[in-house]
């Protein structure tokens, strides 16, 4: 089995804002597949279905971001996830421009404490990841009003986009071919 953690906080009011674009990929995911993500495990919502042949479990934290993976660690536990294997974490990117991707098999936390948190928790950088881009904050900003605030409209129909390109790496991934993934959508992000 497959777990695909989508990163974001909880309440409504975080609902389409930067930070929360890994529970839209999840969002976009559940409905692409007719998966329900209403059960509540290890406080995360999660639903159960398969995709490309594989048994995946969707699942949104319900610990507000910063602490992930208090509730993707048992979830790993319990399913017995291999991290380095069966765990895709989809989080937002400052470092990245808006509506670019970027796959790794594994790597840092690159600043965001969500990461941070899930390698705390699992005691490893051992995980796939997609992150979706959402562009750096403009200067004199505060770095948490930028990432919990709103896409303009432009920048929707960019995220969008981005959100199914994610959808469209996760598949690949699930299939095994992380390299493919990776050789498809990080090449296209440098040349944009």
């Amino acid at each position: 089995m497959f777990l695909i953690a989508g990163l974001g906080n909880p309440k409504r009011e975080y609902d389409n804002t930067r930070h929360n674009i890994g529970f839209a990929m999840i969002d976009a995911m559940a409905e692409k597949y007719n998966i329900s993500v209403r059960n509540i495990k290890n406080r995360a919502m999660t639903g159960q279905g398969i995709i490309n042949g594989q048994k995946v479990l969707l699942v949104k934290p319900l610990t507000f971001m910063n602490l992930s993976g208090e509730s993707i660690r048992p979830l790993v536990d319990y399913y017995r996830i291999a991290p380095d294997a069966e765990l895709i974490v989809v989080s937002d990117d400052i470092n990245l421009p808006i509506g670019q991707i970027r796959i790794r098999k594994k790597g840092s936390a690159g600043g965001h404490n969500g990461l941070k948190n899930i390698i705390a928790q699992l005691g490893s950088e051992e995980f796939q990841r997609i992150r979706i881009g959402v562009g750096g904050k403009p200067e004199n900003y505060d770095l948490a009003d930028y990432v919990l605030g709103h896409f303009t409209k432009e920048e929707k129909t960019l995220m969008e986009k981005a959100v199914s390109m994610a959808v469209e790496a996760a598949e690949m991934m699930l299939m095994g071919d992380t390299d493919k993934a990776m050789n498809e959508f990080n090449r296209k992000a440098e040349k944009a």
